[in-house]
This record gives C-alpha cells, structure tokens and sequence, in this order.
C-alpha cells in the first residue's frame, strides 16, 4: 500500500509522486485508485488492488541510482542482429519495471543508433526508455531533468567512445617529437661525443 506523497515507478510509463488517492465508481464499481502526476503534467489512474500486480514499485534509493549510471557506462549486451526479435527482447526489459533492464535498453539501443541508425520503431522505443529513465532518475538524484538528461548522454557518450569507437593505432616510430628532434642510435652517439 502506497501514500500520497510516495514517489513511484509505474512500469512502462515511468516515476511520479502519488498526488491523490480516490475512490471512483466505473461501470457500477467503486474502486480506490491511485492517481499518480507524472512529468509533463500527466496524471495516470491506477488501481490501489492491482498495483502491485501490475509492478508500481517505489523509486530507488541514490545507491541503486548510482549502480543505474554505471550501467550505461557498460559496453553493450549481446543483442539479435533481427530487429523484430530485438524490438520483442527489449519490449521484455521495459515492461519488467526494473530500472536496470530499461538502462540497459537506452544503452544497447544509443550504441546501435551511433553505429548505423535505427527504425522508426526503435528510435521511439528508445525515447520512450529514455523518457522512463530520466523520470525515475530526477527522483532519485533529486536533479533536474536537464542535468539527468545531460549525464545520460555524457555517460552512453564516453562509454560508446571506449567500447565501440574506432581507434587508430598509434605508430611509436612516427611520434611527433621523432619528427622534429631527431634521435641517433646510442652507438652513433658515443663516437660523436
């Protein structure tokens, strides 16, 4: 059992704060809902019976919080090269409600969308992820939108350069200082002292 003023996380439409708690009488049944204000003035109705069935589980605490930035700053998970089987598999992780499984998701599907682009489907699914993420992530963090928004791209940023990035392969014998300060071998050098 929830209270107005909790903080919580209705699985794939992200956290809100309990702002009321009423009793409504649909199709001749009076039943107690939760009526929960999400972020963008939304308000969601949920069943007080069937919340928990339905996953609404509280926000998580700072620690977890944190374990959440440190999976996006992960390298991918083996993810279907067939997006259809691959849109179901994350479809999975979001409706779950863990906050590591959708972490998860925004991460995979980042690397994906830097690496060669995304369909129409998985771009709104990962704006929807991202979207749940940030919303649970203010609470958490007690930050704004803004500077979660920012350490979730920063995090996938540094991570995907790390991970999935092209790197060029340094060539010792073409250093810059070789370029302008010439070195002889020691061998040469001992004659001409």
């Amino acid at each position: 059992m929830f209270n107005v003023g909790d903080k919580i996380v209705y699985p794939m439409h992200g956290a809100g704060t309990i702002d009321s708690i009423e009793e409504k009488n649909i199709l001749g049944e009076n039943q107690a809902y939760y009526v929960i204000k999400m972020p963008g003035e939304v308000k969601v109705m949920v069943p007080t019976a069937k919340a928990e069935q339905i996953g609404v589980r509280n926000v998580i605490g700072k620690e977890e919080a944190e374990k959440v930035i440190s999976i996006l700053g992960e390298d991918e998970t083996q993810m279907s090269q067939n997006w259809n089987k691959r849109y179901r598999d994350n479809m999975e992780k979001m409706k779950s409600g863990s906050i590591y499984e959708v972490a998860d998701v925004v991460r995979n599907l980042s690397f994906k969308q830097k690496e060669k682009g995304l369909s129409t489907g998985e771009k709104k699914m990962l704006n929807n992820a991202k979207q749940i993420l940030v919303s649970e992530l203010v609470l958490a963090e007690h930050a704004s939108q803004d500077e979660v928004e920012e350490l979730i791209e920063n995090k996938i940023n540094v991570s995907f350069e790390e991970y999935r990035a092209p790197h060029q392969a340094v060539d010792l014998n073409s250093n810059v200082v070789n370029k302008f300060i010439p070195f002889e071998d020691e061998s040469n050098s001992s004659e001409n002292l």
